[in-house]
């Protein structure tokens, strides 16, 4: 050390972290303190030298070795700063793992906010968004409260207390293979499963978002808009001067929250109230790219972000994922289809569907659960029917794909009229709107204004496609027919009404999936009756006229016009 640079004498405090005896600080805060007044000759702070000046391994006076904490499957190593789950790494904010170090330290005692904003922002002052914040990104990653697990409590207007029970062990020796939070550049998730069927997809965005600046993935609940999101974004890491950091807003439900969860997953610090200038002023000189996730429930304030981003941070590159469009300028919409299934008609061996990646992805997460599973012959037109009638999404085939250890392939295939109390048992540390696929749609669903609400019920009847006009009549009681027309309009943007555009004849169609459950909630509202009886007179009016011009017309155009009718009055649903 200089001439200049005040001793540290080393302890420990009560909770077993390295503290400067004379001051009582913690060896962090202190180094902190001296790396901001100890300069170069040039000016510059010089924090590293202090850092290992203090801190230089086998030093008489370094701190003693820290202890590891041990909570169901996970592993706190506070030292390393580090979190294991079940011996993996996982990716966790340095602000957010400073709150579980100080909540784990004293393991069922109430810690108020107050400690902890002392604790996490030491000699700085912060609003208390930021601790809302991390805490919640935090209990994310531990997949509190799910499956019945539970970590954190929030006692109202007091503090947080860590509930879980905890072993106290003696921290081993830092290995070189883990990576602290300070030399990462990026905070990805790692994959826990592979990606399947969307190899292309992924090359083809990493490829979009070399010449374009906001990029949006947009799908249904379960299509798996977040994992090509991440996929390609891992590709893209070191494009990235100053790395590729994931948003995810799905736990923040107030509009207002999503500057401040940017700003926490940048590891910036809030420091008053013009949060958004703040940002701006940051990323002005950045190169990076941000991905916000799950920005429907937040659109509008999404949107604002981003547009700012564009605006004031020209090497800052936007990767979006949201149910519906954000609507922003700049923006380039990108809407992922489902995943491809064998054609209704195909008779395929087990080799030939296992080539199509809903068969594929059925396949392997039933082999995950079931070691000796294979697919036979037999069984593979009846699980492309599955696929099928799945829809091709990807979540709903994984439901699917763990109950054939309980049901067999067969069963499973006779149980899916009543899909959604067999479409269960998600993940337990997924997030709850993914844990059944009535709770997925139901996240969409409730996102709805009344009037979507109303007509995505009422459509729900056609069994086939439908065309706008006849959407109008079906669905128009008690609404104009222009607004049908845009509410459907709508519900295709939000990825809830699948729209086929031939010249400029326009046919719509709900997924299996979505019209089940929009059938379960016509009937609920007690309007079913109504709206089939609607339905099935406004068929009867279209079959007389069908009928007379059977004659004048050639056979090709009479089915091309009214076929589509014929498949929804043989599929009309019953009420029962």
């Amino acid at each position: 050390m200089t001439a200049h640079t005040p001793a540290v004498r080393f302890g420990t405090n009560r909770a077993g972290r390295p503290t400067d005896t004379r001051s009582g600080r913690s060896v962090r805060t202190r180094i902190d303190s001296l790396a901001g007044r100890t300069r170069n000759e040039s000016g510059h702070a010089v924090r590293a030298q202090v850092s290992q000046i203090l801190l230089r391994p086998g030093d008489e006076t370094a701190p003693p070795a820290g202890r590891t904490f041990s909570f169901g499957p996970f592993r706190l190593l506070p030292t390393q700063r580090l979190l294991l789950e079940d011996e993996k790494p996982l990716r966790l904010g340095s602000r957010a793992l400073d709150i579980l170090i100080a909540l784990v330290e004293r393991p069922g005692e109430l810690v108020s906010k107050r400690e902890l904003i002392a604790r996490v922002w030491p000699d700085t002052v912060v609003i208390e968004a930021n601790l809302t914040v991390h805490v919640a990104a935090l209990r994310r990653v531990l997949g509190d409260g799910h499956g019945g697990n539970r970590y954190l409590v929030n006692i109202p207007g007091r503090g947080y207390r860590f509930v879980a029970p905890v072993e106290v062990l003696e921290e081993p020796t830092p290995s070189a293979l883990h990576t602290t939070a300070a030399e990462r550049v990026h905070n990805l998730p790692a994959p826990v499963t592979r990606l399947i069927g969307r190899a292309d997809i992924v090359s083809t965005l990493a490829a979009r978002l070399s010449g374009q600046r906001f990029l949006t993935i947009v799908g249904p609940g379960g299509i798996g808009k977040t994992s090509v999101a991440l996929a390609a974004a891992e590709e893209l890491i070191a494009n990235y001067e100053h790395g590729v950091w994931l948003i995810d807003l799905a736990p923040f439900g107030a509009p207002t929250l999503v500057p401040t969860a940017l700003a926490s997953a940048l590891g910036l610090e809030i420091r008053s109230e013009n949060l958004l200038s703040s940002l701006m002023a940051t990323l002005r000189d950045k190169h990076m790219l941000i991905v916000l996730d799950n920005c429907e429930h937040v659109i509008e304030a999404a949107a604002a972000l981003a547009a700012e981003i564009l605006r004031e941070a020209p090497g800052v590159q936007i990767l979006a994922t949201s149910r519906e469009p954000l609507r922003a300028k700049g923006e380039v919409v990108h809407r992922l289809s489902s995943l491809e299934c064998p054609p209704a008609s195909a008779r395929l061996g087990a080799a030939e569907a296992v080539k199509f990646p809903a068969v594929q992805l059925f396949v392997e997460r039933v082999a995950a659960m079931m070691n000796d599973f294979e697919l036979s012959d037999a069984d593979a037109q009846v699980v492309a029917e599955i696929c099928s009638k799945l829809d091709g999404n990807p979540l709903a085939i994984e439901f699917a794909a763990a109950r054939v250890d309980a049901l067999g392939v067969p069963g499973l295939a006779a149980r899916l009229t009543d899909r959604f109390r067999l479409l269960t048992n998600g993940h337990r540390s997924t997030v709850s709107r993914h844990q059944t696929m009535s709770a997925t749609l139901d996240w969409s669903y409730e996102l709805l204004p009344e009037p979507e609400r109303v007509v995505l019920r009422r459509v729900a009847v056609f069994a086939g496609d439908f065309a706008p006009e006849t959407a109008s009549v079906v669905a128009g009681d008690g609404i104009a027919a222009s607004d049908v027309v845009d509410c459907v309009a709508n519900l295709v943007a939000k990825s809830l009404v699948n729209a086929d555009v031939f010249g400029s004849t326009v046919r719509y169609r709900l997924p299996e999936t979505t019209r089940a459950y929009a059938l379960e909630k016509l009937m609920e509202t007690g309007e079913f009756e109504q709206v089939a009886r609607r339905h099935t007179e406004y068929c009867g009016d279209v079959f007389e006229r069908a009928e007379d011009r059977w004659g004048t017309r050639s056979p090709a155009d009479w089915l091309a016009d009214y076929g589509p009718l014929v498949d929804n009055v043989c599929r009309q649903p019953s009420g029962s």
